[in-house]
């Protein structure tokens, strides 16, 4: 029995399977090692990375909600400099691309960091974090579809690295965000970050959180996640990879058909350290089931039947 390619390719840079490692729950790469090894993956998107180093928000910063969790982490990281003298060099080696996760309190702040990576060979790709819910302005850049496109145009004249632009689903139109991204040169987009969702502890009629609102994530938000994808893919002529709620092959399987070039695991990770090898071995069985030979055969073929419909 021939095995089915997984093998996909996303401006440029190709990944040997379209599962990848979603950015803040999986650390740099290298933390889950003993649990989850990296090389599973196609690619490990990384916790955001900021100039300065972060001790995030306050505890309580995640809570247990139906299918789901709530988070208010806060962008807690090491910063650039230790990110680039530690974390870096522990993946040399490491078979799986590497997608960094970049964050900025301004446009400058973004750009500073592409230019200070964009001559580490070990980075193939950047993800602008444009969407994060839990620091003050961090969904600013992507529900304003303006500033959307200038941190994605400042980011394109210092590095030569692909961009992908996270975007949040707390909008309207997210296709009005992502053709922005797009005109301003972005070459992907991330769909999506975690829903705004809060939590109230009954005993005490306080907000559990500190900071009152917090990303939800897990299974309760996959056929949200699943129609911003749809949304976006009938809208942008880039690569867009689905996020949101996907733990399973079948999950993994209905993104692809959808039109997402590739996915990123989450929550699932904290529960199910097994669930990206399952899911990639899921993937080649249902690709084999039906007679292909590569999942390119499958991505986007949701599309193709819709037109075929409209032009019958």
């Amino acid at each position: 029995m021939s095995v089915p390619d997984l093998s996909v390719t996303i401006a440029g840079v190709r990944f040997k399977n379209p599962i990848l490692a979603a950015s803040g729950c999986f650390g740099y790469g290298s933390e889950m090692e003993p649990l989850v090894p990296a090389e599973l993956f196609g690619g490990v998107v990384t916790k955001t990375i900021l100039e300065a180093r972060r001790s995030g928000n306050a505890a309580p910063r995640i809570v247990e909600t139906p299918s789901g969790l709530i988070n208010s982490i806060g962008l807690e990281g090491v910063g650039i400099d230790r990110y680039l003298e530690e974390k870096v060099p522990a993946l040399s080696g490491v078979d799986t691309r590497l997608i960094v996760s970049v964050g900025g309190h301004s446009i400058e702040e973004f750009a500073r960091l592409a230019a200070r990576l964009d001559s580490v060979d070990r980075v193939d790709a950047l993800e602008l974090n444009i969407s994060c819910p839990n620091v003050d302005g961090g969904t600013d850049f992507s529900t304003d579809p303006e500033l959307a496109a200038a941190t994605v145009t400042a980011v394109r004249r210092v590095t030569g690295k692909p961009l992908w632009a996270k975007l949040t689903p707390n909008v309207t139109r997210i296709a009005v965000i992502g053709q922005a991204c797009e005109k301003a040169g972005a070459h992907a987009l991330s769909a999506v970050n975690t829903f705004t969702g809060m939590s109230i502890d009954t005993n005490t009629g306080r907000m559990i959180l500190p900071r009152g609102m917090g990303g939800v994530s897990g299974p309760a938000i996959r056929p949200l996640a699943l129609a911003k994808v749809w949304e976006l893919v009938r809208n942008v002529s880039i690569p867009v990879i689905g996020i949101g709620g996907i733990a399973t092959a079948r999950d993994v399987v209905e993104f692809l058909i959808t039109g997402a070039a590739a996915v990123q695991l989450g929550t699932v990770l904290y529960i199910d350290p097994d669930a990206p090898r399952r899911a990639a071995a899921g993937l080649a069985g249902h690709l084999h089931e039906r007679g292909l030979t590569s999942v390119n055969q499958l991505v986007g073929t949701l599309a193709r039947r819709d037109e075929g419909r409209q032009h019958r």
